[in-house]
């Protein structure tokens, strides 16, 4: 057992923090209350003056496919021979041994949303991670938890420059609504099973959702689009031009996945990069998390880009939301993460200041009722 003490817990279930104990039993939340008196069989983290909160959650990330201090190979995030893929699975690229997770504990990231990149129409399955461990099947909460599609530059790109389709937006929407289309078709009958064809029975079935890349405002619309032809769940990762049609996504009724906004406007496509843009979606009454993009913004910089987008519209607590349960929420693993409560995993960030402060640092990180940072087994 683990006995938090005297924190002040920000427990993203109310706004105001509560000074409270917190009593953790087999990595679940077991108790939150004053003065629960120490044991014997208790290991005590004093946190007197400390602020407690839920574990921090990047909602998109390719964090192990994408290797922090590795090149070509270390970079397998994209299957770029065929732009329809998906049946391949984000968790078995996954690298446990990368560096960035040991960065992901020094700054309370204990979850995140992994999977493949963009460069296909339909890139493949994400799954959703915690950042501690040697074993991904022992790291993974949900596994597929979306599948991945993407729009605009990226594949047309990849492969329009070779000759080959897609080449253009209309391209890449003909190519997302066929392979629906024969996937519905496919569900519908009860014939011989098809590997490539059964990884879609969980979205058709309202499990999971796609997680549409798209940054220019008619890319997020034709991602709404189909969604809704479909009936299909939907996250919108990324929505940089999201604040110039702010209403129609509220409209949509799906969530979004803002970033990387701290990253360069080195394409045509997210020149209206800006952190104003959560604040602007959430007052239109958007759900929204945020996003590193890991590499292209470093995981470590998550809380930065909360800071900023608190700074330029989103506010505090909106900011710490769109990191904790909001993102949660979105990934759909709230049931377990994403904010301080009884019942819930015992994935915890104990900072010693404010986290949307730069000179704050982390004093404990716990996950699962475990606590990995400070600890000395994963070396840079």
């Amino acid at each position: 057992m683990l006995l938090i003490k005297n924190g002040i817990l920000h427990t993203m279930e109310q706004e105001e923090p509560i000074e409270s104990d917190i009593l953790i039993k087999n990595g679940k939340i077991a108790e939150i209350s004053q003065n629960i008196q120490k044991t014997e069989n208790m290991e005590c983290i004093e946190a007197k003056g400390l602020n407690v909160y839920p574990g921090f959650i990047d909602a998109h990330s390719h964090l192990g496919i994408c290797e922090d201090k590795a090149t070509v190979p270390g970079d397998v995030s994209n299957e770029g021979t065929n732009p329809v893929t998906p049946y391949i699975r984000g968790i078995d690229a996954v690298n446990p041994m990368d560096s960035a997770f040991h960065n992901a504990l020094a700054v309370g990231i204990t979850g995140v949303m992994v999977g493949p990149g963009s460069a296909n129409p339909i890139g493949g399955q994400f799954g959703f991670i915690k950042t501690y461990g040697r074993c991904i099947d022992d790291m993974t909460v949900l596994a597929p938890s979306a599948i991945k599609i993407a729009f605009g530059e990226n594949p047309m790109t990849n492969y329009g420059n070779c000759g080959n389709a897609p080449s253009t937006r209309m391209s890449i929407a003909s190519f997302i609504r066929e392979e629906l289309f024969n996937a519905r078709k496919y569900l519908d009958q009860n014939g011989e099973k098809d590997f490539c064809m059964e990884c879609y029975r969980d979205l058709f079935e309202g499990k999971i959702p796609l997680k549409a890349h798209v940054h220019r405002a008619d890319d997020i619309l034709t991602a709404i689009r189909i969604a809704k032809e479909f009936g299909l769940g939907l996250t919108l990762d990324h929505c940089t031009e999201g604040h110039l049609i702010a209403e129609k996504i509220a409209e949509s009724g799906f969530p979004v996945i803002v970033g990387p906004s701290l990253a360069s406007r080195d394409k045509k496509e997210v020149s209206q990069s800006d952190f104003k843009t959560p604040g602007v979606l959430k007052k239109a009454g958007v759900t929204v998390a945020l996003t590193t993009d890991h590499p292209v913004s470093r995981l470590q910089y998550l809380p930065v880009c909360a800071a900023f987008a608190a700074k330029e519209g989103l506010g505090r607590y909106n900011a710490l939301r769109a990191i904790t349960i909001d993102a949660a929420k979105i990934c759909r693993v709230d049931n377990r993460l994403g904010s301080i409560k009884v019942g819930k995993d015992a994935d915890i960030v104990i900072y010693n200041g404010d986290p949307l402060d730069i000179f704050s640092t982390v004093h404990t990180t716990i996950i699962d009722g475990k606590i990995v940072w400070p600890q000395n087994e994963l070396k840079i």
